[in-house]
């Protein structure tokens, strides 16, 4: 009689850790959703204030959908946490996120960005103003400049990841134009005149430019609300991540992992630094890359701990991993706490700098020591707390995920190679 009872006890603790998990995922699958729903929203908030420019090209309406565009990279910056471990993320993210891209795809960039190269002919190709373009060889008609042409045959045109034709950063691009101040201050000072009609238009083909935005943050809405429906009841995300508690659990790991480490410590903070150079900031045009970084250790963070607040200010919340980690080892739960909130705090460091006028660029100077020291702060504090979650990978019997890594942290020589 006490095997039965004992072995009852057993299978009841496994069916509530079997629940706890997922508890843990669906509240996961409710954050992702909160946040790409938010996303939705701030870029149809975006997609208004760019018909307003484009209706009435002032300085006031340019700034406002400049405005738009910096708030709606709050909420997408917390869901890059959702990458790396999430197949049907990453497949799609390089529609609305790529980057670093080459400008001259688009439109027209000052004399020193150079021509066309062997690594990319369509470097200058500039479409606003050629209605012909040479793709792979062949003649392709851009006289429509439509979401279905910049999705399908020039993003990531001639097969070259810098053709980065749609999305966020195309956006940033439209609205702000080339940021020419090197590692001084200051960002993009793209005209609102380069959207107006007939002799008050700069820059050549204002009609075009307008249609090439348009059409870009129609496709940035469409994008959005696609991968909103995946995280929703009934989504194919959401029930990729429920169907198996130990898969979905690295999944969150994975995400959490590869973005603290390769990806943000690595290639957009540590290797800029190592290189000096201001065309690998996140944000570029608009020098908004200290919020770049900000949002995406606070998705970080929101994740570990279960609780996003939304634009609206309520709060998604509910089971976590932290649960989980604190039902375990209750110390190591409070190490990774406590290494989010300090690598937090370095992040919130540069941008409480970056407002106060010492911008990322600025930070980025050769022997600038306090804006090294600043972005090191960051870099050091996502490489910390990873190791922490690789021991919550441990700890939860989750194996051996894969963490991406970079050349800037992993193998710095090779990156003046």
């Amino acid at each position: 009689m006490k095997n039965v009872l004992f072995g009852a006890s057993v299978a009841a603790l496994m069916s509530g850790a079997a629940m706890a998990d997922t508890a843990v995922l669906t509240n996961y699958a409710n954050i992702a959703a909160a946040k790409f729903e938010d996303s939705v929203i701030t870029a149809k908030a975006l997609n208004s204030a760019v018909d307003a420019l484009i209706a009435e090209p002032t300085e006031v309406n340019l700034a406002a959908a400049k405005a738009a565009w910096l708030a709606a990279r709050v909420p997408y910056q917390q869901t890059e946490v959702y990458r790396f471990g999430n197949a049907i993320v990453d497949d799609w993210e390089g529609k609305v996120n790529a980057w670093p891209l080459d400008e001259g795809l688009i439109d027209y960039v000052d004399a020193s960005y150079g021509g066309a190269s062997d690594e990319n002919p369509l470097g200058v190709a500039n479409v606003i103003v050629n209605p012909t373009l040479m793709v792979n060889g062949v003649a392709v008609d851009a006289t429509n400049i439509t979401p279905e042409f910049l999705a399908d045959t020039l993003h990531e045109a001639d097969e070259v990841e810098a053709n980065v034709a749609t999305g966020y950063h195309a956006i940033e691009f439209l609205l702000w134009g080339q940021d020419l101040n090197g590692t001084g201050f200051g960002a993009g000072a793209r005209p609102a005149s380069d959207y107006a009609a007939g002799e008050a238009c700069t820059g050549d083909n204002c009609d075009r430019r307008a249609a090439y935005l348009k059409a870009a943050t129609d496709l940035l809405v469409s994008d959005l609300e696609w991968m909103a429906a995946q995280w929703a009841e009934g989504g194919d995300a959401r029930a990729d991540v429920l169907k198996d508690e130990t898969a979905g659990l690295s999944a969150i790991l994975t995400g959490m992992g590869s973005l603290s480490y390769g990806e943000q410590a690595g290639e957009r903070m540590r290797l800029g630094l190592m290189l000096n150079d201001p065309e690998e900031e996140h944000d570029c045009f608009s020098d908004n890359t200290h919020n770049s970084h900000f949002y995406d250790g606070l998705g970080i963070q929101n994740v570990y701990l279960g609780s996003y607040t939304r634009i609206d200010g309520t709060t998604v919340s509910g089971a976590s991993v932290s649960d989980l980690v604190a039902a375990k080892d209750a110390d190591l739960d409070v190490e990774m706490q406590s290494k989010l909130t300090a690598t937090m705090m370095a992040l919130g460091a540069i941008k409480v700098a970056a407002e106060a006028g010492f911008s990322y660029d600025m930070m980025l100077e050769a022997g600038n020591a306090g804006g090294e020291a600043l972005i090191m702060g960051g870099v050091n504090g996502l490489v910390d707390q990873t190791k922490s979650i690789e021991r919550v990978v441990t700890t939860l019997g989750l194996g051996d995920i894969a963490v991406e890594g970079s050349d800037s942290l992993d193998n710095p020589d090779a990156v003046f190679e």
